[in-house]
């Protein structure tokens, strides 16, 4: 029996504040410049004063009479404004303004406080789930089967499937719920042992290293037109390794934020700082230098509002904020502490000053002979063109026939010595010489390859863009509507905003400042938006739905008391993220069957289940390599380029870059470490973010249109093509080859109905494969063994390509 949940008192924060946010706040609001009829509804003092809202006589209150009053004229909101209160929000209103219309604060913006846990479990999360299940009158669901939770741990905490050992990690193997006490707490120690295992496994910071990159939009090239190469990569393992080395996340956030900026800073703590230089750098001809710096801040701005406060500063660039309590004012505060580095926005390198050099003895070496090629086939360039264009002894070339070429050739070649032509020039130039000069043509031809080469192992020598700090202050002015060139002449100075804690008085005035201001213990966002976003990653939804947005506009948290425990308890614990995530998974909410046994709540909100939702796309690539056995486990290092179909590069940069795909075991790395140009990013990804700006938000779609690559792309059916093998080659029979299969895609073994559907399934592609062998064996560069029926191979390398689309394969249970 389920106890009668007690009425709750009408809360501000959780009941009014939303109605008005929705409904009132765009012309009643923060933003004084569109505020209408003088009234302003986000602040107590104002919304009481004037007869707006009259506490305890709700029918005295000019808002309850314009909320219900049916004249087009005086109804609030405007018809205009299509906007409009149900009938329930209405008298909600009424009867809150009757009962005394006591205020508070928007809940993100209190002080986080550990809540007492309510009693009923043994473990916090636990405690917390079941009180709120018991208010809506519904029961947790039963434990998971130990395959289920073991494939969902590795995924969860590495990013990969099971492995061989999953079985002998100290878990039972039993595949139904335990019964016993005392089978109970076996269970939950073998379960313990294989979560510090995964814990202590280097795949794990590369699984969470992915959340961060998305936050950080980190990338492989610039973006805009031309995309010019960038080598961030040492940050991306930076990365990697705090993860790994368990870096409390204050320690983490301080060092990407200000590394620099530390007393006697060290090369880690500088290169942490290649955070807030992953933005994209706009390089276009033409381009203005200070509009692309002033650009390259505010993108700082925003994504420190994003990743660390959970606010969108972005509306306050150019006015006061609509809905939260942020001026334009606390922006340019904001703006000013990122304002203060040597960055000038000049040119389209993707090492623009500041930078680390990190280069190899290889790669300087690749350059000087890169350059060396240059100069050398420029100088035959240069003894061509004293024929081809005769001028006077001692004369420039600008006094030949070349400066009566067309277009752009006089500039290209008249005035421009070999050396110093560029990519386009000679693209143009060989375009128009074609078919006129086949000797001039190839010559040129071969400089523009040199050309590229030197563009190329100069783009390769390893300089990671980093964060200073200029000797003398540059002033910051609040801009009119964010234009970089019409400041006002509001001159602001680094400050944090309002309507938060202010930092304390000794804190520096400086990103170092900001930095320590932001994991402070009475900081109210830091620890809930972080929390949120792990819990997003392994639920799949956040405890705030809203992992973007903790504003009044964002969504009110079901769970609300759970997220300020474990905010509380983040902070309190070092700010240890192994803890945290430990914490989460050794919960029985996280280890619950995921089957739907109440509709009622089909997002799972309530978490009366575990979480079900399909892998990410680079995580179905990842399983696909390490499920097949053909996975590269090696860390870090350059980013590498697998396969990829031919001429996506060459349409999205007009022909200007070209792919050229790596080979060997530099295919079969983890899709982290996948080449990301970022006008067009990895084309085995369906799903992700584009990397352009911070990203915190999943998107998770389920279309078949995945199937165009799960189905076709090279390695899906190369991975599948070598599980096909690593099957044949085992002992047994079909069936037992089938089980076998099916055991190592799903972790556990098939049910008879299920061998059954797979037995017909291989009869049918038998004779399929026999037309289909010779082509299907060649896919891919792993080679095959040569010993197995290739007819054979082929059926099951299609079968073997079922198993691994199979919904159970493509879903976290």
């Amino acid at each position: 029996m389920f106890a009668t949940p007690a009425v709750a008192a009408i809360d501000f924060s959780r009941d009014i504040q939303p109605i008005f946010s929705e409904n009132c706040y765009h012309c009643h609001g923060p933003d004084a410049a569109k505020r209408k009829g003088d009234l302003r509804l986000d602040q107590e003092k104002d919304a009481k004063s004037g007869g707006a809202i009259v506490p305890g006589k709700a029918d005295e209150s000019e808002l309850v009479k314009r909320l219900f009053s049916h004249d087009p004229e005086e109804v609030m909101p405007t018809p205009k404004s299509n906007r409009k209160l149900t009938e329930a929000q209405k008298q909600l209103v009424k009867q809150w303004i009757a009962e005394g219309a006591k205020w508070g604060r928007h809940w993100a913006f209190e002080p986080v406080k550990r809540p007492p846990v309510p009693a009923g479990a043994k473990h916090p999360i636990d405690a917390f789930v079941r009180a709120k299940l018991a208010e809506k009158k519904m029961a947790p669901a039963a434990r998971a089967d130990e395959a289920t939770l073991v494939r969902r741990l590795y995924l969860d905490l590495t990013g990969l499937p099971p492995d061989s050992s999953a079985k002998s990690s100290g878990m039972s193997g039993r595949s139904k719920p335990a019964g016993s006490e005392l089978e109970t707490k076996n269970l939950t120690l073998g379960t313990a042992t294989l979560v510090d295992r995964l814990l202590a496994s280097e795949h794990f910071g590369e699984r969470w290293a992915w959340d961060w990159l998305d936050a950080a939009r980190y990338a492989d090239s610039n973006g805009y037109q031309g995309d010019p190469e960038r080598t961030m990569w040492p940050w991306r393992d930076w990365v990697v390794n705090a993860i790994n080395a368990n870096m409390p996340y204050d320690q983490f956030t301080v060092w990407q934020i200000a590394g620099d900026l530390l007393p006697a800073a060290t090369a880690e703590q500088k290169l942490a700082t290649g955070f807030n230089r992953n933005h994209m750098i706009n390089g276009e001809g033409g381009r203005i230098a200070e509009e692309t710096r002033v650009e390259n801040v505010m993108d700082r701005v925003e994504t420190t509002g994003t990743v660390w406060m959970g606010l969108t500063l972005s509306c306050t660039k150019c006015h006061d904020h609509k809905f939260d309590p942020l001026t334009q004012r606390d922006y340019y505060g904001l703006y000013d502490v990122f304002n203060q580095t040597s960055e000038d926005g000049k040119g389209r390198s993707g090492q623009a000053a500041p930078a680390m050099d990190m280069s190899t003895p290889a790669e300087l070496e690749r350059s000087r002979k890169a350059n060396a090629a240059v100069d050398q086939i420029a100088d035959e360039v240069d003894a061509f063109e004293l024929k081809k264009f005769p001028r006077a002894a001692g004369k420039p070339l600008s006094e030949s026939a070349a400066f009566d070429l067309p277009g752009n050739l006089p500039a290209y070649i008249a005035k421009t010595i070999p050396r110093n032509r560029g990519v386009d020039p000679l693209l143009e130039a060989i375009g128009y010489f074609k078919g006129k000069d086949d000797a001039y043509t190839k010559l040129l031809q071969r400089l523009l390859a040199a050309q590229r080469e030197k563009v190329a192992a100069a783009g390769a020598v390893t300089k990671v863009m980093v964060m200073d700090a200029l000797p003398k202050a540059r002033e910051t002015f609040v801009l009119d509507k964010g234009a970089y060139d019409k400041p006002l002449t509001t001159k602001v100075s680094f400050a944090t905003p309002a309507v938060l804690p202010a930092m304390s008085k000794e804190a520096p005035k400086n990103r170092l400042g900001l930095a320590q201001w932001l994991v402070r213990r009475d900081n109210p966002l830091t620890a809930r938006v972080t929390v949120n976003r792990f819990w997003q990653s392994i639920f799949g939804i956040g405890l705030v739905k809203t992992a973007e947005d903790f504003g009044v506009q964002g969504e009110m948290p079901v769970h609300r008391d759970l997220l300020d425990w474990l905010a509380a308890e983040f902070m309190e614990s070092g700010w240890d993220v192994k803890h945290l995530i430990k914490l989460i998974v050794m919960s029985e909410t996280y280890q619950q069957s995921s089957k739907v046994t109440d509709p009622s709540d089909p997002d799972n909100r309530l978490l009366a289940r575990g979480p079900r939702f399909r892998l990410p796309s680079w995580a179905l690539r990842d399983q696909a390599l390490a499920l097949s056995g053909l996975l590269n486990p090696k860390l870090g290092g350059p980013s590498v380029k697998p396969y990829q179909p031919e001429g996506i590069w060459e349409e999205a940069t007009f022909g200007k870059k070209t792919y050229v795909q790596d080979h060997g075991e530099s295919l079969y790395r983890r899709t982290l470490y996948v080449f990301w140009r970022r006008i067009v990013g990895p084309t085995m990804l369906f799903d992700n973010s584009t990397r352009q700006v911070c990203a915190v938000k999943a998107t998770r779609t389920n279309t078949p249109l995945h199937a165009l690559v799960t189905l076709n792309d090279t390695t899906y059916v190369e991975a599948a093509r070598v599980l096909a093998e690593k099957v044949l080659i085992s002992p047994g029979d079909d069936s037992q080859h089938l089980q076998h299969a099916f055991h190592i895609v799903t972790n556990r073994d098939a049910k008879g109905e299920e061998l059954a559907v797979l037995q017909k399934q291989l009869a049918k592609l038998r004779p399929q494969a026999a037309q289909d062998a010779a082509r299907l064996l060649k896919v891919g560069e792993h080679k095959s063994d040569t010993h197995l029926n290739a007819v054979e191979h082929a059926a099951w390398t299609s079968l073997c390509l079922m198993l691994l689309n199979l919904d159970e394969v493509v879903t976290k249970e």
